[in-house]
């Protein structure tokens, strides 16, 4: 099941939009997306991807940079341990 939050209206469940700042919500999307991929083995080139091709992901692709990329990418590993326990 996913943790994705968002909100109820009527019977359709609508989620958030997603930014380049969410990178916990970030992390647990990718993980559910491709959960047997390590993250520290991803280019940050197909980070970038991974991310802007996520369902909600409503921000400008431009505006990633080294840092974001690595936020999410940690917060994605975080995921990804707590997976293998």
């Amino acid at each position: 099941m996913s943790k994705l939050s968002g909100r109820i209206k009527g019977d359709i469940f609508m989620p958030r939009e997603i930014l380049w700042t969410d990178a916990e919500e970030i992390g647990i999307q990718l993980q559910e997306k491709f959960p047997a991929l390590d993250p520290l083995t991803v280019r940050f080139t197909d980070l970038h991807r991974y991310v802007t091709e996520l369902e909600g992901f409503a921000d400008d692709p431009a505006k990633s940079n080294e840092s974001r990329l690595e936020a999410i990418q940690m917060s994605w590993h975080e995921e990804f341990v707590d997976e293998q326990r």
